[in-house]
């Protein structure tokens, strides 16, 4: 869509605040209506769930999200339609004419992440979004989302990703992602980083942040999870709500329902106070219930049972993989694995190798990594398995089928964003080589 590289040159703040000024935004109005979600793992779903209960309290609502699954436009959702493809290229000239100006006066390189960003700020403006849920691309401190001026934001997770540009260790990790928030907000964090509250809560102090932790201030409880469904009991301050219903498979999607609500909570209490009790109760509830986020463990085929995963860390893939053999069982899988050229294969097989006894190791056409490497690590972390090659995607699916019939196995496809969409593409009949990731 942008003729653009993945990243710009250098911190973008600067030049990204002259952009949203050429393209009229309030930054204001995008304050007050706006929140935002970083994090290492969980901000998809987080920040889906989120939007949910902000549709169903009857807000119009906005959601911004990467990466896309298989079209572009589901980055920017309204109400849960993503952009139209009409709506989409007549943004995407006004941005590409806005940043051309700016990149000679500035004599500065802009990104695609950039131009998405400011994209979506003029589609929700333009849309008069009530409610607007942004994710984080890196980080928080300088990533586009810290222009917002969001009060209310989260931190997910934190795991050793992006550490060139975070830092290298999570107590720098952490800091930069909370930087999304202005003075005088709350951040939520999420269970994995509750070893930081110490460093967390004297970072924020000077800042006025307020900083909450699920299991502290953000009570979840009663979880039950099932493959016919899921629950748990949330608290947050004076709201109580019992058996929560969450459509989202894996005990990590009812962590993330938790800070999603309470996400949402805060922002209604701070901008619209004394709204009813029982309409907001309503609206979590529904939203809840009705939250879709494809690819988080996916079921993509019942005969035989497929199920896939872009979870593409190590923390990411083993809450995964815990929650997959929490809901359907330990025994009778196939692993369809492969990793990204950029990801670590031996931590990601580490995680993924001694779960499963035959395991089929493949490529993505995008920068997929080499199965070679991967099949020899495989085999190495775990001698006892049959691991076989597959070149490519579509020769992994072929073998995926042949030994689930042979073996009456359940697949499951793991390792990678791209491997994962790559092998959901191929069930469906269509060419994944014709799939544009960015």
């Amino acid at each position: 869509m942008f003729d653009l590289p993945k990243y710009g040159e250098g911190i973008c703040l600067a030049r990204m605040a002259e952009l949203l000024e050429a393209l009229a935004i309030d930054r204001a109005r995008l304050r007050e209506r706006s929140v935002a979600v970083t994090g290492s793992n969980g901000k998809g779903s987080t920040a889906a769930f989120c939007a949910s209960i902000g549709r169903a309290y009857g807000f119009r609502t906005a959601l911004f999200t990467s990466p896309h699954l298989f079209r572009i436009n589901e980055r920017f959702q309204i109400d849960g339609a993503p952009i139209p493809d009409a709506a989409l290229k007549e943004l995407a000239g006004r941005i590409t004419t806005a940043i051309d100006g700016l990149s000679k006066k500035r004599g500065e390189q802009f990104g695609a992440f950039e131009a998405m960003f400011a994209l979506a700020c003029r589609y929700f403006q333009e849309s008069d979004c009530e409610f607007m849920v942004f994710e984080a691309g890196i980080g928080g401190r300088y990533d586009p989302v810290r222009l917002l001026g969001c009060r209310i934001t989260t931190v997910t997770s934190v795991d050793y990703e992006h550490v060139e540009l975070l830092g290298q260790s999570l107590e720098l990790i952490v800091s930069d992602k909370s930087d999304a928030c202005a003075s005088g907000g709350a951040i939520i964090y999420g269970e994995n980083c509750h070893h930081l509250r110490p460093h967390v809560v004297e970072y924020n102090r000077n800042r006025d942040v307020e900083s909450l932790f699920v299991r502290d201030e953000v009570r979840v409880e009663s979880e039950s999870v099932a493959a016919t469904g899921q629950s748990f009991d949330f608290k947050f301050r004076d709201h109580h709500y019992c058996s929560l219903d969450v459509a989202l498979a894996g005990a990590f999607q009812l962590h993330n329902a938790a800070i999603a609500t309470a996400l949402f909570l805060h922002w209604l209490e701070r901008t619209r106070p004394g709204e009813a009790v029982s309409r907001i109760e309503a609206a979590v509830r529904t939203g809840l219930r009705e939250t879709r986020w494809p690819g988080r463990l996916e079921t993509i085929a019942q005969d035989p049972l497929t199920i896939i995963d872009v979870g593409h860390t190590p923390d990411g893939i083993r809450q995964s993989l815990a929650a997959l053999k929490q809901i359907y069982g330990e025994r009778d899988w196939i692993l369809v694995a492969g990793v990204s050229s950029d990801k670590k294969t031996e931590e990601i097989a580490d995680a993924l190798a001694p779960a499963f006894d035959t395991i089929i190791c493949t490529s993505a056409h995008h920068k997929g990594g080499d199965p070679v490497e991967l099949t020899a690590t495989m085999r190495r972390l775990n001698p006892q398995a049959h691991v076989e090659i597959a070149a490519t995607i579509e020769q992994a699916f072929s073998a995926s089928q042949t030994l689930s019939a042979s073996l009456k196995r359940r697949i499951y496809v793991a390792g990678g964003l791209f491997t994962a969409i790559e092998f959901a593409a191929v069930a469906r009949g269509l060419d994944a080589k014709e799939l544009v990731f960015f």
